[in-house]
């Protein structure tokens, strides 16, 4: 073993320092619930204001985070990645304040109100690319090989936690329901997310050593040429497409499943409520089962491209399900919707979670300290495709209603095409993974036996 990989082996994070850098999604989850769902439904509900318009602003953030390659870039040449996700929370609580002091605005001085929930959502969008991208790529260099696949569970669980207690606590003290309330809860989201934030990330980068800072600036290179040299990358190239690709088929199912639910097979608000916790149920058992997976099994049945081309193939036939049931619901059979959507929900989160390993296996192969670029190209297409995705499967559908008599045949052809989407995903993860000859990079005693 060679000197350079004894001394990463030895900086590798414990299972400890995974769960610490988790707690910043954590933070991260809590902040984004409030300002894209929350907001969005006192926007439209309390206001009465169109739904275009937080949809416009929702949007407005995934497009800044077109700017997480530069982030990145910028935490490569730093050398640090704590600044940058401190910082990047900082911003995002501070936009996150200033879009709950927008909306109250709203309803008496629309205009000034609208001016400043744009600001509010640009220092959004910048806080996610700046603190998500430099969270991503401290974990893609800390976590040993054969931690990935758990290490991407573990962060995306507790991102997941965060919306699921904000939306619990904060929604119980925001009853009885004022303006005044919505600022003052917000505020304390963000100003707790901020806080924990620096707690968790506190003394995570305190070995950095002077041969790593020396080593960080013999590899300075311009931005426009670091980010060249990523995408000439033939294995960083492909995976950027397969990640927009995936992620488009992932997100433009968010806006159809529940009024599909209704509208074809009957189901109430509450009903329709559970069905979307029981997929998320899924994800949670999709994420399990990668992070059991891809660290305790051998050879091919380990390989992090395997359990993303899987998922990928199971989220499509899930879809296709979702096509025949509405087919068959529409004719007066039954269908298990329930199961259907758990098991949509369970290769969406397998698919996922094996995507954000594999991105910190991959993000390390572009030499010293490229990191932060290549992460932050693989972020900014993963917002472009979720800004994307969910608009064009609502569209999609109003679109074939057009062409089709009834909502089963309308909805069945959008889930046709994710579901076809998804299949070309799957294949895109396959040749990565015929192209991309690592020495077992899943494994990390086969990656120091090969050093």
């Amino acid at each position: 073993m060679n000197r350079t990989a004894a001394a990463s082996a030895q900086h590798y994070l414990g299972w400890a320092g995974i769960v610490r850098l988790g707690l910043v999604q954590t933070a991260l989850g809590a902040i984004v619930v409030l300002t894209t769902s929350t907001l969005n439904r006192v926007m439209v509900v309390e206001l009465g204001l169109l739904a275009m318009l937080p949809g416009a602003l929702v949007g407005l953030h995934y497009a800044i985070q077109l700017t997480r390659p530069k982030l990145g870039y910028a935490s490569d040449v730093g050398g640090r990645r704590s600044p940058w996700i401190i910082g990047g929370v900082g911003v995002l609580a501070l936009g996150g304040v200033l879009a709950a002091l927008a909306t109250a605005w709203m309803s008496t001085h629309l205009m000034a109100g609208l001016i400043l929930a744009v600001l509010a959502f640009t220092l959004i969008g910048l806080g996610v690319g700046a603190a998500g991208t430099s969270l991503l790529a401290l974990l893609a260099k800390t976590v040993a090989p054969q931690r990935r696949a758990a290490a991407g569970s573990i962060v995306w669980v507790m991102m997941i936690a965060g919306f699921i207690l904000t939306a619990g606590i904060g929604g119980h003290f925001l009853e009885p329901f004022s303006l005044q309330r919505l600022i003052t809860v917000t505020g304390t989201v963000c100003a707790l997310a901020f806080v924990l934030t620096l707690l968790a990330i506190a003394g995570i980068e305190q070995n950095r050593s002077a041969a790593a800072t020396a080593s960080m600036e013999q590899n300075k290179l311009p931005f426009r040429q670091a980010l060249a040299e990523t995408w000439s990358d033939p294995r960083a190239r492909q995976f950027t497409i397969f990640v927009f690709v995936s992620m488009l088929a992932y997100s433009a199912q968010d806006l159809i499943l529940e009024p599909f639910a209704g509208l074809v097979f009957g189901y109430s608000p509450r009903q329709s409520t559970q069905m979307a916790g029981l997929q998320n149920a899924g994800v949670l058992l999709g994420m399990i089962v990668v992070a059991l997976g891809g660290t305790f099994l051998r050879g091919r049945l380990g390989s992090l491209r395997l359990w993303t081309t899987a998922g990928c193939i199971a989220s499509a036939l899930a879809l296709f399900g979702l096509l025949l049931g509405g087919q068959i619901a529409s004719h007066g059979g039954d269908w298990p919707l329930q199961i259907n959507v758990f098991a949509l929900g369970l290769g969406n989160g397998v698919f996922a979670v094996a995507a954000i390993a594999s991105m910190m296996a991959l993000a390390g192969e572009g030499g010293e300290h490229r990191e932060g670029v290549r992460m932050g190209l693989w972020g900014a297409a993963q917002a472009s495709a979720f800004g994307i995705g969910g608009f064009i499967g609502a569209v999609g559908v109003d679109l074939f209603n057009h062409f089709y008599q009834t909502p089963a045949h309308s909805y069945g052809a959008v889930f046709l095409i994710e579901g076809l989407v998804f299949l070309l995903a799957a294949w895109l993860a396959s040749r990565i993974r015929q192209q991309t000859q690592l020495p077992q990079s899943d494994r990390l005693h086969e990656a120091i036996a090969a050093s």
